[in-house]
């Protein structure tokens, strides 16, 4: 048994897919660190001392992420990982702090690296942490040589110059909520019309039922007033034959056109009317027989 899709089946896999899609691009799953890179160009660990609105303004709008992890981390791979959704588009430079000097780890996610920028890529991620060795007690300062050096990279040519564009989670999360509303909105809604149509469909099933039961009811009348006119047969009057032939007649010709609008159906609530009323014929001729 095959099941058809429905347009509001495909609707909602839509929105249940662009749902996903602005949580996922949002950041809805990342850590610490790519939490504070979509967003910002600095990300220092808990326990630094870094000035970081001084630092965002070292770096300013370049297309530079500079990560400060914890002091003696040894896989500062790590850092570049955690940022490589939220971070797009950008040079990376993963620091730790080893006694008195720094650990360095850059990786280039700049457009193009994997095919024709492979190597200048290589260059920019082993020459931006160049010279900072020197400034491993202040991290304000070590990130302005990072600066320098990025934008000498920047004049070189090995890394393409322009503005990070920053794009706010906010806006992805709106798209998700919304999506997630049309699909519970529509679902409601598909459940409210499907109640009303049961509800409708009750109703019209307990209106029919009582049209046959009334129809049942009126047959039955008929039925019981046909032998009323049976009975009256062969009756002789207490009175003129003539006048109670004609009225027998009559009666028996009313019953006939009964009949007909039994089949035609007619409103059974009439049909009663008329049945009681030949009823009260049949016993009035009744009561003239002898």
């Amino acid at each position: 048994m095959s099941r058809r899709v429905t347009p509001f089946g495909l609707a909602v896999v839509a929105c249940l897919i662009l749902a996903g899609w602005a949580l996922w691009s949002g950041g809805i799953l990342d850590g610490a660190i790519a939490r504070q890179v979509r967003s910002s160009s600095v990300y220092a660990a808990p326990g630094i001392e870094l000035d970081r609105p001084a630092a965002q303004r070292v770096i300013g709008n370049r297309r530079l992420v500079v990560i400060m992890l914890a002091p003696g981390t040894d896989d500062l791979r790590q850092g570049c990982d955690a940022a490589r959704q939220a971070a797009k588009g950008t040079l990376v430079l993963v620091l730790s702090r080893q006694d008195d000097e720094y650990d360095t780890y850059g990786c280039a996610l700049l457009p193009g690296v994997a095919d024709e920028n492979f190597g200048k890529a290589a260059v920019a991620e082993t020459t931006i942490g160049s010279g900072i060795d020197g400034f491993a007690d202040r991290p304000l300062e070590a990130l302005k040589v990072v600066a320098v050096n990025y934008d000498g990279l920047v004049k070189a040519g090995v890394v393409p110059d322009g503005a990070r564009t920053i794009s706010p989670s906010l806006p992805r999360y709106l798209i998700a909520a919304a999506a997630i509303a049309a699909v519970l909105l529509g679902a409601a809604a598909l459940y409210l019309a499907g109640r009303r149509a049961g509800r409708l469909a009750v109703a019209e099933g307990e209106r029919r039922a009582a049209a046959v039961d009334a129809g049942n009811a009126t047959s039955a009348a008929a039925a019981v007033l046909a032998q009323q006119i049976v009975d009256l047969d062969g009756r002789s009057p207490r009175g003129r034959q003539k006048t109670f032939d004609k009225q027998y007649r009559r009666l028996a010709g009313d019953y006939a056109d009964l009949l007909g609008e039994l089949t035609d159906g007619t409103d059974p609530a009439a049909l009663d009317r008329r049945i009681e009323a030949l009823s009260k014929r049949c016993r009035e001729l009744a009561a003239r027989t002898a």
